[in-house]
């Protein structure tokens, strides 16, 4: 039976090849990927934002994104909505993560990189309200 390391990225005994500058520590492949998300902070402490952001790169178990927002602090935990779309009849995933990276980009934007802890169910944006009746 083969195992992998994660740690030094090897299946059985075929090592696979990586960048010698810096060491890997993803333990899942990256897919760059477009998804819009709905992000803001879980801890009622902190100050509230929403931040609609498409992501640049998804994992299993993570997403760097880049925004303009400056309230992201590593460690910071996060309510992120994902895929996220207002459309009545969509079926949002929200997680429950956490900021892992924080990088200053060259074009004034911020990398982030979340970690997701875990699923916190689904959201629906659909009303069991009546629509506003007209008159």
């Amino acid at each position: 039976m083969a195992t992998q390391d994660i740690m030094t990225k090897t299946t059985g005994n075929a090592p696979v090849p990586r960048s010698t500058s810096q060491a890997e520590r993803r333990g899942s492949r990256r897919c760059k990927i477009n998804q819009l998300m709905r992000i803001r902070p879980s801890d009622p402490e902190k100050d509230h934002f929403e931040d609609l952001r498409g992501s640049t790169s998804v994992s299993r178990s993570g997403v760097a994104f880049q925004t303009s927002e400056v309230s992201y602090e590593i460690g910071m935990r996060l309510f992120v909505t994902m895929p996220y779309s207002r459309d009545p009849s969509a079926i949002n995933r929200e997680y429950l993560a956490e900021v892992v990276r924080l990088e200053a980009l060259p074009n004034g934007l911020n990398s982030v990189g979340i970690k997701l802890l875990m699923e916190m169910g689904m959201q629906h944006s659909y009303s069991f309200n009546p629509p506003p009746s007209r008159k």
